[in-house]
């Protein structure tokens, strides 16, 4: 039997993060380093990117990742970013879908567009970023995606009708996917944070009685530290999970066990 701690290095192994420049996916992705993975850095902009990339290269001393733009909205843009990433390795072995959005506003003023803007980002960016590495982790028969859901996938919170939505659309996705892959060893599964201090969340600080109808609804009553989320997704993505798929893992500082 092998060493336990052994199982969770990633050594050789290639993880592409969208959403990987800033936030939780930037922690995420120089976790994923730090336990050996050449780490592909996603989003928007090629240059934030890039510049990721070259800090997690510093701070884990795994040199040979990259930065690159990804419009996870655009089926042309996500293709070619999975398909550039097997051109130059030869392999894909994680994906963590990171990207995403969140915009508040009660229902009955909620614009249509930005609703529709949520859900094509955290859903359906999602959907088109797992079905473009599909065929690469079934014909390799081996691979871990890590789809980042939300406590608000189980709970409601007034405002976020569409972050809530397409984040329980994600949950239902993941299993889905996960039942899929199974007959060729591809995992698939769903990292639910609760509330960390990111750039999404940040605007709330401004009101400090929205900061408490979310930090106090925790066991801990406190926002999450970024690096919080680190040994979550190095063990969805190593075989230190590998019978493990169609799981949700709630990282809420307890908010959910209410």
């Amino acid at each position: 039997m092998a060493n336990v701690m052994e199982q969770f290095r990633l050594d050789g192994r290639v993880a592409v993060i969208t959403g990987g420049s800033r936030g939780l996916g930037y922690a995420m992705a120089l976790a994923l380093a730090q336990a050996g993975a050449v780490t592909v850095v996603a989003s928007r902009h090629a240059d934030e990117a890039g510049e990721s990339a070259r800090r997690i290269a510093q701070e884990s001393g795994v040199s040979s990742g990259r930065g690159c733009a990804v419009d996870v909205t655009r089926e042309d843009s996500v293709k070619e970013l999975m398909d550039s990433v097997v051109r130059q390795y030869g392999r894909l072995d994680v994906l963590v879908n990171s990207a995403g959005i969140n915009i508040r506003h009660p229902v009955a003023e909620f614009p249509l567009e930005e609703f529709n803007r949520i859900v094509q980002t955290n859903l359906t960016g999602t959907w088109l970023c797992c079905r473009a590495v599909s065929s690469i982790l079934v014909g390799q028969k081996r691979g871990s995606v890590i789809n980042v859901g939300s406590a608000l996938g189980f709970i409601g919170l007034a405002e976020r009708t569409a972050y809530c939505a397409s984040k329980a659309g994600v949950l239902g996705l993941t299993r889905t996917l996960a039942l899929e892959w199974a007959p060729a060893g591809v995992r698939c599964n769903v990292l639910c944070p609760g509330p960390f201090l990111t750039d999404i969340n940040r605007p709330l600080l401004a009101h400090p009685e929205k900061v408490a109808a979310v930090v106090g609804q925790t066991a801990f009553n406190r926002w999450g530290e970024l690096d919080e989320i680190g040994g979550s997704v190095v063990f969805l993505a190593s075989d230190a999970s590998r019978y493990m798929t169609g799981a949700a893992l709630t990282l809420d500082g307890g908010w959910t066990a209410r």
